[in-house]
Parts: C-alpha cells; structure tokens; sequence
C-alpha cells in the first residue's frame, strides 16, 4: 500500500441527483511515490491542492490533512490530458529522490532468461548497451546517475527509467514489470 502520492491533476467534477440537484466536487488523479500506483483521491473541501504536491494517502486517518479518501486505482488511459502531461516530470522527480534505489538496480540487475537480460528492458537498453553496463559495474559498482552516464555513455539514465515506468503504466506489451505493480 502506499503512504505518499503526487498530485498529477486537479479535476472539479458536476453530477446531478435523482431529484435534478446539481452538485460539485473535486477529484484529485496521484501516482504512488513507492509503487507508481494511480489514484483518483476525494481531497478534503477546506483542501488546497497544487500539482506535484506530495500528499499522504496511508491507512492513518489522522495523519491526512488534506485528502478524505482513496477513491479509486486508476489506469494510465483513465488520466486526464493534463494529467499525462505532467506525469514524466513527477516521476523524474520521484526517481530522483530514491538515486540510490535505482542506482542499485542498475548494480544488481541480472539475466531473466539466456537470451534476455533485465537491463534490456529499458527503452534504449539493447545487447551491446547492456554489455557494457555489464562490464563496467564488475571493475566497480555505479554509485550514482551520473557515474553511469559518464562510465557507459547512456544518455539519462534517470530518464530511461522514467520511460520504462510509464510503459509499464501504459501496460501494452509489457511482459515484466519492473518498478510498478
């Protein structure tokens, strides 16, 4: 379950009752700072909210200031345009500040089958790429984004993940999944 979300958009709704009354409420879309999850929340009514906003979504009740609900999961199809829009650069932010996360996975990835490698995974990761991932983390581990863009020549490698979250989000043709649940 997750704890933390970033606000990807916020969304004023309108439904009509039975009886033709009109109300009005807002939607929050979210995606899980551990697990990449996407939620629509209930904000609370005295909430503001702003995009990127880090808000709490655990169990502890007490502990939401400014959500009332986990409304429901979402699919990446379920986000608004704005929402979508914003999303890459939430999780570059999100993949940012757990570096060293990701820089492990980087060190630790391993074969998935003899014909595949786990790093091939990634857009723009093909045999060659890999290889020379491969070679480098054995003389010494990666210790940070830029020691491996420096020491392989892979171009963002921050945002290569970014890329690979939002295709296991999107969820077409994805085999394995990596970083989201």
């Amino acid at each position: 379950m997750e704890d933390f979300a970033y606000v990807l958009d916020v969304v004023p709704i309108e439904f009509r009752s039975a009886r033709r009354r009109v109300y009005t409420s807002t939607i929050v879309q979210a995606v899980g700072e551990k697990e990449f999850r996407l939620f629509e929340l209930i904000p609370k009514p005295s909430a503001v909210l702003v995009v990127g906003e880090r808000v709490y979504i655990g169990r502890d009740l007490e502990k939401r200031d400014k959500i009332a609900q986990v409304y429901r999961k979402i699919r990446y199809d379920d986000l608004t345009p704005s929402a979508k829009a914003e999303l890459p650069g939430i999780l570059e932010q999100i993949v940012r500040k757990r570096e060293a996360e990701f820089v492990r996975f980087f060190n630790e990835a391993a074969p998935i089958t003899a014909r595949l490698h786990t790093l091939e995974l990634l857009p723009g990761i093909g045999k060659r790429m890999m290889w020379k991932i491969v070679e480098e983390r054995r003389k010494k581990p990666f210790e940070s984004f830029e020691d491996i863009e420096r020491r392989t020549k892979l171009k963002r490698p921050c945002k290569v993940i970014v890329d690979r979250i939002i295709e296991e989000l999107k969820g077409v043709g994805v085999e394995f999944r990596l970083f989201t649940r």
